[in-house]
Parts: structure tokens; C-alpha cells; sequence
């Protein structure tokens, strides 16, 4: 089991949680959006879960009260495992990932890194492996939770791989 941390106002915006509904200037004020449920957040983010990471009997429990997300279930390997976490917590009003997922082929568990302000992915690979040209291998790895090697942001948690 791991207990992972993120930045719970950075992220994917997935529970409509910040929308707001202009009303034009003859309608009344519009009521503030509808907090989603826990099931619901719990379900969006099964469904993002499984975008992301092939996980066997994936199930997964939210609590509003503390932004945590509870995810359990097999993974084939441990980068499955990894990009099921991220992509879990890489998503805004989530602060905690505790995980409950095993892993049929252990194997050393990736390092996580965290974008600062000023970050791209060749100066994390600089930074990490000594070498700039080093940061497609950090994409791939976090693919597809990053769609483009220029667009990552601040909070951002990633997966280095050894």
C-alpha cells in the first residue's frame, strides 16, 4: 500500500466543480452548480483511471471530506500500477491517492517529480538523468496522461522511470 500526495486545487478539471453559468442580464442570478456526489467523482475517475492504466478488478472509493481517493486492484506491471495513481491524482480537488493496487511483476517502482514553475521536460530529464534529451522517455512514460511534450503544469505530478 502507498500513500501518495498531490496539489488538490492543480489538475484536470473532470468534476465541474469551478464552472460557472452565466445567465443572460433578464434572467435571475443562476444557483450555484450542484457538488457532484462522492459516487459520482468516484465513477468519473474510474473512468479516467481506465483511459489511463489496465488494472484487473479496479475499484475505486472517493471521500469529499478529505479529497482522498482510495484505488485497489491488479496490475500487470508496475507502471500500470503508476499511471493508475497518477491518474487518479492529477486531477483538481484530489489531495491524496492511497493505493491498494499489487502488481503481478514487481519491478523498482519509478521516481514521482512534482513540475515546478519553469519546468519542461528536458530540464527535468537534465535533472534527473543528467542528460536533456532524456525527456521522451519521461513522456512516454507518462503517456497518455500528457498528450503533448510541451504542455505540462505546475503541480503536475510525473513518473521518471529508472
Amino acid at each position: 500500500m502507498g500513500i501518495f500526495s498531490f496539489a488538490k486545487d492543480i489538475g484536470d478539471k473532470i468534476f465541474n466543480r469551478d464552472k460557472k453559468e452565466e445567465a443572460p442580464a433578464s434572467t435571475p442570478a443562476p444557483t450555484a452548480p450542484v457538488e457532484p456526489s462522492a459516487q459520482e467523482i468516484a465513477n468519473l475517475l474510474l473512468a479516467r483511471i481506465q483511459q489511463n492504466a489496465t488494472i484487473e478488478n479496479l475499484t475505486v472509493n472517493y471521500n469529499g471530506d478529505t479529497d482522498t481517493v482510495d484505488i485497489s486492484g491488479t496490475a500487470a506491471n508496475q507502471a500500470e500500477r503508476e499511471k493508475a495513481i497518477l491518474a487518479a491524482g492529477n486531477v483538481q480537488h484530489v489531495s491524496t491517492v492511497v493505493d491498494h493496487i499489487s502488481v503481478v511483476a514487481p519491478e523498482p517502482e519509478s521516481r514521482m517529480y512534482t513540475v515546478k514553475s519553469g519546468d519542461t521536460l528536458s530540464k527535468i530529464s537534465k535533472e534527473m538523468y543528467g542528460d536533456a534529451n532524456q525527456y521522451q522517455k519521461i513522456f512516454e512514460a507518462n503517456q497518455p496522461l500528457l498528450k503533448d511534450v510541451n504542455k505540462i503544469y505546475v503541480g503536475q505530478v510525473l513518473r521518471i522511470p529508472a
